[in-house]
């Protein structure tokens, strides 16, 4: 049986990838911060050398995007020291690593979906910080799998969906931004994507996310529809809706990497949702 140790284990994606793991009969290793602060360079070792496990899935990492314009340190030394941390201590198991990262490394001018061979350009401190995760993922690391996904939604929360449900029970009017285009990502097709990964020697960077893609306000208006729910949706621009770090408008994820290497199509991001709302029907 093999050992899977994932970092963030109690986050939205970590939550879901543990369990599938579990399901798929891999000895889970499910380490949070108290367990495993990945800032901690003796304490990250530490456990990873005693624990030994067969593959590092690294989901931890400091996803706060309007704070990180704030508190750059903070987000370097999680997203960039820490993966450093943690990717450093896997090779020296030489065993595989997974790094999570985002389509906030790039800077969503391209008005055509990233391959994995686009030029990252980020906007903001979050990507960059994401970015420099690669870039040492790739400095220390021979055996590794670069994951960037985007607009994640899960069980475990906090997400858009959840927000969106939140607010209209609260407020007569919505305004939602539709000059933001993404992917919307189901975590547990995201986990599963990923554990397929990880059965393989297909190293390399990957991007994954659920098919298709929207605006914030149509991922809100199709939310809605399935819910069955009316509620007065206005758009709006990122001008209008003003946030501390720029987003980039266009940052939707082409799967080169998984058609090339023969992996399945991910199912789309509408039946994603469905699944979801099936999961979490209150």
């Amino acid at each position: 049986m093999k050992k899977v140790l994932v970092t963030g284990a109690e986050g939205q994606l970590g939550t879901d990838l543990c369990r599938l793991l579990k399901s798929r009969g891999y000895k889970v290793m499910g380490k949070n911060k108290a367990e495993m602060d990945v800032t901690n360079q003796v304490k990250v070792e530490e456990v990873i050398l005693n624990a030994h496990p067969d593959v590092i899935i690294h989901c931890a990492a400091y996803t706060k995007v309007d704070a990180a314009e704030k508190n750059a340190d903070r987000a370097f030394l999680v997203n960039a020291w820490g993966t450093r941390y943690v990717a450093t201590a896997a090779e020296r198991l030489g065993v595989p690593f997974v790094y999570i990262s985002t389509d906030y490394v790039f800077d969503g001018e391209s008005g055509v979906p990233y391959h994995e061979f686009s030029r990252p350009s980020p906007i903001n401190v979050y990507g960059e910080s994401k970015l420099a995760g690669e870039r040492i993922v790739k400095e220390v690391h021979s055996r590794y799998f670069i994951v960037r996904t985007s607009w994640l939604f899960g069980q475990k929360g906090p997400n858009f969906v959840e927000t969106m449900l939140k607010l209209a029970r609260e407020r007569e009017t919505l305004s939602v931004v539709d000059d933001q285009r993404g992917s919307p990502t189901y975590t547990v097709d995201l986990s599963s994507s990923i554990v397929g990964l990880i059965g393989t020697s297909k190293y390399g960077t990957y991007h994954i996310s659920n098919s298709g893609y929207c605006s914030w306000y149509e991922f809100a208006e199709e939310l809605f529809i399935q819910r069955g729910m009316e509620v007065d949706l206005k758009p709006c621009t990122s001008e209008q809706f003003k946030r501390t770090a720029k987003r980039p408008a266009f940052s939707v994820l082409d799967h080169m990497g998984l058609r090339i290497n023969h992996f399945g199509p991910m199912p789309h991001w509408k039946d994603g949702l469905r699944r979801y709302l099936a999961q979490n029907p209150s």
